[in-house]
C-alpha cells in the first residue's frame, strides 16, 4: 500500500516487510526497482513531474527520512517505521549472503568501489559473487549502455545496488527496468557511510530527525542549499497539503 506525500506515493509497509519484498524480487530475478525516498527526492519530484512519475512507478518507495515518517502520521495517522537506506543496505547484504545471491554495485567513484570491495571481503566473507563498477561521470553512449546491461546480466546479478545519487539513480533504474534482470535499489549516500568513507549521525540525532544537520556539518558547502532550501519548501508544501486534506474532510 502507498500513501501520497506531495507528488510521491510512499510505501507504508514495515521495515521487515519491505526488506523481505526486495529479497523476493531479487531471488526471482524480477526486473524491478526500489526508491529510498527522503525530503530531497520529494522536492525533486515536486519540481519535475516526469521524475515524480519515475518514482511512483517503482515497485517500492521507502520512507528514508524522518520527515516523511512524520508526514505519514500527520496526514494519514499512519505510524510508519523509518526505512532508511543506511539500515536497509546491511540488511540486504546479510540476506544476499544467506541466500547466496549475486550482488552488483553500480555507481560512485573508483575509490568508493575499491573501498566497498575491501569492506565486503571483511564484513561479508560469504558473499562470493559480487561485482563493482564505477561508470563514467557523463552520459553513456547507446553502445556503452548496451554493454553495461550485458555485463550486469552476464554476472547473473540478483541485486543491483545503485550509487548514482538523486535524481540520476532513479532515472537510471527506471530506464533499466525490463532490460536488467535483477532488483535494483537506489542506495545513494548509504554506501559511503557503510564502508566508512563518511560518518553516520548518532542515534539520538537520527530519532530526532536531525541526521540532515549532522551531514550538513560534514559537507556544508555542498549541502547548504539542499537542506535549507528544500527543507523549508517541504515544510511549506506539507502544511498546504495538510490543510487541503482537512478541508476535504470537512466538506464530506
Amino acid at each position: 500500500m502507498k500513501k501520497k506525500i506531495l507528488e510521491l506515493n510512499i510505501s507504508t509497509f514495515s521495515f521487515v516487510d519491505i526488506a523481505n519484498r526486495i529479497i523476493e524480487l531479487a531471488v526471482s530475478n524480477s526486473s524491478s526497482y526500489v526508491c529510498v525516498a527522503n525530503v530531497h527526492m520529494t522536492i525533486e519530484a515536486h519540481n519535475d513531474r516526469d521524475y515524480a512519475e519515475i518514482v511512483n512507478r517503482a515497485d517500492l518507495a521507502t520512507s528514508d527520512g524522518m520527515p516523511l515518517v512524520w508526514a505519514l502520521r500527520l496526514l494519514y495517522g499512519i505510524k510508519q517505521e523509518r526505512v532508511a537506506g543506511m539500515d536497509l543496505l546491511p540488511e540486504l547484504l546479510n540476506a544476499a549472503e544467506a541466500e547466496d545471491m549475486v550482488v552488483y554495485f553500480y555507481g560512485g567513484t573508483e575509490e568508493m568501489m575499491r573501498q566497498t570491495e575491501r569492506f565486503v571481503k571483511i564484513h561479508y566473507p560469504q558473499l562470493k559473487n559480487v561485482s563493482f563498477e564505477s561508470p563514467p561521470f557523463r552520459p553513456l553512449s547507446i553502445q556503452e549502455e548496451e554493454e553495461c546491461i550485458d555485463r550486469i546480466n552476464a554476472s547473473g546479478a540478483n541485486l543491483v545496488l545503485v550509487v548514482l545519487g538523486c535524481p540520476k539513480q532513479e532515472k537510471w533504474m527506471a530506464c533499466m527496468k525490463g532490460k536488467i534482470n535483477a532488483c535494483m535499489v537506489g542506495i545513494g549516500g548509504a554506501l559511503p557511510v557503510l564502508v566508512g568513507m563518511q560518518k553516520r549521525a548518532p542515534e539520538w540525532m537520527q530519532n530526532a530527525g536531525l541526521e540532515w544537520l549532522f551531514r550538513l556539518m560534514q559537507e556544508p558547502q555542498r549541502l547548504f542549499k539542499r537542506y535549507f532550501v528544500t527543507n523549508s519548501l517541504f515544510i511549506l508544501l506539507l502544511t498546504r497539503q495538510c490543510l487541503e486534506i482537512k478541508l476535504f474532510r470537512k466538506q464530506k
